[in-house]
């Protein structure tokens, strides 16, 4: 496939495999040109989405002291015992214990290459107790709603009637979201990689797509292929040749895109058998391939279920932080063997965190939570932002130990972005509410 008929697909196709309807703005793509913004360098944002709503508060616990009495009280039956003691740079009242089922991310805490951010979660406004009851600041809608809430943290704002995720506008913005190979999707459709001119290009957890109406007999094959190129080309009609013009470019970008796989190195890192790990694997093997597609940033985006944890918590959640800590060790292996470390850098994601309260058999919906950044470039061993106290009925308490958050989802995006390549000028126009927060409270990546 020659340069220029790559080219003329990145703007035709915008990646993925199906044929969904253009919007009008992909529509003028097609007739016009679209700049690039040229990058000397390589760089990776992997979102691993945890749906359901993590019980993070117990991925980081108080170890001694008050905050130790206080998370005990609040947690009961679920509060974590022989927690393994971090040594973070910054200080905690009570210490950090990182939940057992999580050591095998502890070496990286170590070599500073892995950080939390604490009591992070959606704001609209800096919010206290006082204002939240009296209303008197804006509050995002739908609190404790997993739908809303998950679309609240893909979209980077508050749900609107037109939306865009905040992954997909931040390729836009760079000028990187034409680029074939930039968006890429090991878990299906999302909004976080929705937006006007850029659609995640969908590879199965193998890595490799299947097109059903190009497999199998060789002769059919092309006798279909044939048939399928001279409907291409009748096409008269401007929404029928747009429409084509997409589907014939997600079948030549799907066939490209399996041709360099099939050809990519074998790495030596092993994956394990969870979900996570091979879609973590599908990751790397399309990040070994990066020079050969030519983008220079690439997001990518990968979940695990199961975080909805109102019953049988105790058994449940412990296996998979267990699963996620796994998995995210064994990626940044395979990174750091491709010698891509300081180049990619791993962020998590959840509907919410959930209440301090035990139901008795586990938790509810709740707010504020801890999240996790993972890479060479990430300013690791410690703690941004802050270590919540797990107290009931205290301060940032709005009932059953839904905690406010301390920090905005946006503030925990910002550096996410910064380090991606955006300009400071262009962070609000990303994440709309930024401005009502110290955009700078998160510093979360190596100078």
């Amino acid at each position: 496939m020659n340069k220029s008929r790559r080219e003329f697909l990145s703007l035709c196709l915008k990646g993925g495999v199906s044929a969904a309807a253009l919007t009008s703005l992909q529509l003028q793509a097609l007739s016009g040109s679209v700049e690039q913004r040229s990058f000397s360098d390589y760089k990776a944002l992997v979102c691993v989405y945890l749906y359901g709503g993590n019980d993070s508060m117990n991925m980081l616990v108080p170890l001694t002291g008050e905050q130790r009495s206080w998370y005990e009280a609040s947690r009961q039956n679920l509060a974590v015992q022989e927690a393994i003691s971090l040594t973070t740079a910054s200080e905690f009242e009570g210490g950090v214990g990182l939940h057992p089922a999580m050591a095998p991310l502890q070496s990286y805490f170590d070599q500073q290459n892995l950080a939390f951010v604490g009591g992070v979660g959606t704001l609209i406004a800096p919010t206290s107790l006082t204002e939240y009851q009296a209303k008197s600041v804006p509050l995002p809608q739908h609190l404790f709603s997993h739908n809303d809430q998950q679309a609240t943290w893909m979209h980077g704002q508050e749900k609107q009637t037109l939306n865009t995720g905040w992954g997909a506008r931040l390729l836009e913005r760079l000028e990187q979201g034409s680029v074939f190979g930039s968006n890429i999707t090991i878990d299906g459709a999302n909004p976080w990689q929705t937006g006007t001119n850029t659609s995640a290009f969908a590879l199965s957890k193998s890595g490799v797509s299947k097109i059903n109406a190009l497999s199998g007999y060789e002769p059919r094959v092309e006798h279909v292929r044939r048939v399928m190129q001279t409907l291409f080309s009748q096409a008269s009609h401007p929404l029928a040749s747009a429409y084509a013009s997409r589907l014939n470019g997600s079948i030549e970008h799907t066939l490209y895109m399996n041709t360099l796989l099939e050809q990519a190195p074998t790495l030596t890192t092993e994956f394990g058998e969870s979900s996570l790990s091979a879609q973590l694997a599908a990751v790397a093997k399309t990040i070994s391939i990066q020079s050969q597609l030519g983008a220079q940033r690439q997001i990518f985006f990968v979940s695990m279920g199961g975080f909805d944890t109102h019953d049988n918590q105790e058994s449940t959640h412990p296996a998979l932080l267990g699963a996620l800590a796994s998995s995210l060790g064994e990626f940044q292996n395979a990174l750091t063997e491709l010698g891509v470390g300081d180049q990619v850098s791993t962020f998590t994601m959840s509907d919410f965190g959930r209440t301090l309260t035990s139901n008795g058999d586990g938790t509810d919906h709740g707010w504020a939570s801890n999240q996790l950044v993972l890479g060479g470039a990430v300013k690791g061993g410690d703690v941004h932002g802050a270590m919540m106290a797990q107290r009931l009925d205290g301060p940032d308490d709005v009932g059953g130990g839904r905690l406010i958050p301390t920090y905005s989802n946006e503030q925990y995006f910002a550096p996410l972005a910064r380090w991606f390549g955006l300009g400071e000028s262009e962070l609000t126009d990303l994440f709309p509410n930024l401005s009502n927060f110290d955009a700078q409270a998160l510093s979360l990546f190596k100078a």
